[in-house]
């Protein structure tokens, strides 16, 4: 916490002081018989122990989800603000499917997301939410739209991530694998969403003023929802100060580039039969520059960090499961000259699928989400939800779960997602319940772009794989932190050497 932050927060202590004396006698309520459920005290709820678990929330709370019965507990936030988190699978269908009009993005999570995504599809219902859906839907599911997703990322594969990988490896060199598959990452969805190259991934590994931006945007919005007092961000934008005169700066280069790109293209009308994301909005009709504006930020928003971050945590399961990795050399051999695999090819590999599968099992891109409750509701499992409230559910948790799993839930194994077909000696795929593994979301708002993600995380998978071994570059024993913005990351990167296969 920065010291205008400090200053901020003492601003408000007479208001703290009237909360108090009207909560006073619940001082000594206690909250739960589970000891792992934190205590709460009068107006600061949890606080304490929110901040003492800050840089490891994500586990934290996993950790207290899996120690209760019903994968279910209720965090008390300052001012007396009630979250219900969960890791129940028919919970999570009640919220994201069965009464999904009840369970909505809200006003909190729009207004603090608002100056970064406006009124893109990620942050907003109703009305607004389903137009953005159906006409990006009809986009996703065309077949000139994975070709034009196929050719970008076989070039950025093959003449971008291959040779500085190859140079990494002849060199010698440390790399931080995560920026450069973030780097990969932000290179192609900006070619898909944009028809723009930043060229963020070159061998001298460039800063590009628009991901810089980018990223700033991305991790000072969401630093919005770990300030215990939102009144304290709040302030900060209305005097332009710290962190808040940041983002305001870091928004404005993203918002700026995106309508000029948009106005560019408007220009020149022969570009609009190019194949990107906002070509087939505009050449639809969709000429309101704010509205495609926010509906291509939050598709490179989504597009940018959860396959690199899906990524960076597979090569490091990878590294660690030698058999895993030596299976899924067997399936991808024989392709070591042809970087360009065919859709088919691609789709065939189910065990390369199955183990990045297992890997957002343990680390899913988007850890935790949460909903607004519009109106009284109970969940299946009993709990009361009241209108107003916050309720998460956390993939993250559930990925832990020996309820969900089994007992050999720690267990890196891709197998879990396969049968053999006992004639051909070929894996088949086996999907699990969505409400069990909501990594892509589910119900009404299920990803859009994930066919799009695995073929984009397969052949990076196979283009690597073939040619290299990654060695992570860490102490015997240590474990990198799962850390978590928007989406999730690997805290310090994730530095490796490259060696070339024999």
């Amino acid at each position: 916490m920065t010291f205008i932050d400090l200053l901020l927060l003492f601003s408000l202590i007479p208001f703290f002081l009237i909360f108090f004396l009207k909560f006073q006698k619940a001082r000594k309520n206690p909250i739960s018989s589970n000891t792992k459920i934190p205590k709460s005290y009068p107006i600061i709820g949890s606080y304490f122990s929110l901040l003492a678990n800050q840089e490891q929330r994500i586990q934290w709370l996993s950790d207290i989800i899996l120690s209760t019965p019903k994968l279910t507990f209720t965090l008390i936030r300052p001012l007396n603000f009630h979250t219900i988190i969960t890791a129940n699978p028919s919970n999570v269908q009640h919220i994201l499917k069965t009464n999904f009009s009840v369970y909505q993005k809200g006003q909190n999570s729009n207004n603090t997301l608002a100056d970064f995504l406006s009124n893109g599809i990620f942050n907003v219902d109703g009305d607004i939410w389903k137009y953005q859906r159906q006409v990006a839907s009809h986009e996703f599911n065309t077949r000139s739209l994975r070709k034009f997703v196929e050719s970008v990322v076989d070039v950025e594969v093959s003449e971008r991530l291959v040779p500085i990988l190859a140079n990494a490896a002849a060199e010698k060199n440390v790399v931080d694998l995560q920026d450069v598959l973030q780097r990969f990452a932000f290179d192609n969805i900006c070619k898909i969403a944009f028809g723009y190259d930043p060229k963020y991934l070159l061998p001298n590994l460039p800063e590009a003023e628009f991901a810089v931006a980018f990223e700033d945007c991305v991790r000072l919005s969401s630093e919005r929802f770990a300030v215990p007092f939102p009144l304290i961000w709040k302030m900060k934008r209305a005097f332009g100060i710290g962190s808040e005169k940041k983002l305001r700066i870091a928004v404005g280069e993203v918002r700026e580039f995106a309508k000029r790109i948009v106005r560019e293209k408007l220009n020149e009308r022969s570009s609009l039969d190019s194949a990107d994301l906002l070509s087939r909005f505009l050449s639809t009709g969709h000429s309101d520059e704010d509205f495609v504006v926010d509906i291509v930020i939050s598709f490179i928003l989504a597009g940018r960090d959860t396959t690199s971050a899906a990524l960076t945590w597979f090569f490091w399961l990878i590294s660690k499961n030698a058999d895993v990795e030596s299976e899924i050399l067997r399936e991808i051999g024989g392709k070591e000259e042809d970087v360009s695999m065919r859709y088919d090819e691609v789709k065939n590999m189910m065990y390369t699928h199955a183990s990045l599968c297992e890997s957002m099992r343990f680390y899913p891109p988007v850890p935790m989400d949460s909903k607004e409750v519009m109106k009284d509701d109970v969940l299946p499992d009993g709990t009361f939800v009241k209108k107003g409230m916050r309720v998460t559910y956390h993939p993250y948790a559930m990925g832990r779960s020996e309820e969900i799993w089994g007992k050999d839930w720690a267990e890196f194994k891709p197998e879990r997602w396969l049968n053999k077909d006992e004639m051909t000696g070929n894996w088949m795929f086996v999907g699990k319940d969505p409400f069990a593994y909501p990594v892509f979301q589910a119900g009404p708002r299920v990803c859009l772009g994930k066919e799009m993600a695995f073929l984009q995380m397969k052949r990076v998978v196979a283009g690597v794989l073939q040619r290299f071994k990654v060695v992570p570059v860490v102490e015997k024993g240590v474990e990198p932190m799962f850390i978590s913005y928007l989406t999730a990351k690997m805290k310090g990167g994730f530095p490796v050497t490259i060696e070339e296969r024999m």
